[in-house]
């Protein structure tokens, strides 16, 4: 808690809040388990990396965190994990949809097996439909609440990542879309957050590239290194009280880097 003094009241943007955060024992979701509870938030972590995430737990105030087992394939994972959250600090304000796979590294859609793109969809899309779904639940007799999704720059273009994230991802977009709707008439506002590549350790595995190979050679924002707190940091600006009228909204935080194809970039 000591480094949490030095954040005035005022400058704390969700106090008085709970936050849930699927995936948040490493990578995106661990940096916004950690900004959330700077920022004031009670924070449910709910991942199936349980070491993680216990270490995670005690690292933070164990008065305000709390750690839940959750394969958000499972839809009684994902029910749980929501009602520990109101059980334990008795509301539930933030879904942060985090938790999500690569899959498996092949680009030919001969060579991919139907199962191995049901896994992808299974975690990156069915995960997301099941926290809206039981965090909806929660949120609707509050009349508010804010659903965030952890999307991709591989939400808007095509052929940057496999078959089964792209469409996972493609896919949260849309059912983001339907459900701001649905849910606006509650107050709920619903939006995804689309990073492009983070060096987690799940991307750096994936492309098989350290820190700098995956800023040199997938970034046209120079000068400029995406981090996982930079993505925590949209969605703190998402699930706080500024962002009360931005519901329906892809975030894109790439640089710019799903505007250009690049080989027609005429600036190299």
């Amino acid at each position: 808690m000591g480094s949490f003094s030095l954040l005035s009241a005022a400058a704390r943007r969700l106090e008085g809040k709970v936050a849930l955060i699927t995936g948040g024992a490493s990578g995106i979701g661990e940096s916004t388990a950690r900004l959330f509870s700077k920022h004031g938030a009670k924070v449910v972590i709910a991942d199936i990396q349980d070491e993680l995430g216990h270490s995670i737990y005690k690292d933070l105030s164990p008065q305000s965190t709390s750690f839940v087992h959750c394969d958000v394939t499972k839809e009684t994972d994902v029910e749980n994990a929501v009602n520990l959250a109101v059980s334990k600090f008795g509301k539930l304000d933030i879904m942060f949809n985090n938790a999500g796979v690569s899959g498996v590294a092949k680009i030919d859609i001969h060579e991919i097996t139907k199962l191995e793109f049901e896994q992808v969809i299974g975690v990156n899309l069915v995960g997301v439909f099941l926290g809206t779904k039981h965090a909806a639940r929660a949120m609707i007799p509050a009349r508010q609440g804010s659903i965030i999704s952890t999307a991709s720059a591989c939400s808007v273009i095509g052929g940057s990542a496999p078959h089964g994230y792209t469409s996972s991802k493609h896919g949260m977009v849309g059912l983001m879309r339907n459900t701001a709707v649905e849910l606006g008439r509650f107050g709920i506002r619903v939006n995804c957050v689309s990073p492009h590549l983070v060096a987690t350790p799940m991307a750096k595995d994936f492309f098989k590239l350290d820190d700098d190979g995956v800023h040199s050679v997938y970034s046209n924002l120079k000068g400029r290194v995406l981090k996982a707190k930079d993505v925590a940091e949209a969605a703190l600006y998402l699930g706080s009280d500024e962002s009360k009228y931005v519901s329906g909204h892809n975030l894109l935080v790439d640089g710019g880097f799903s505007i250009v194809n690049p080989g027609f970039f005429m600036y190299a």
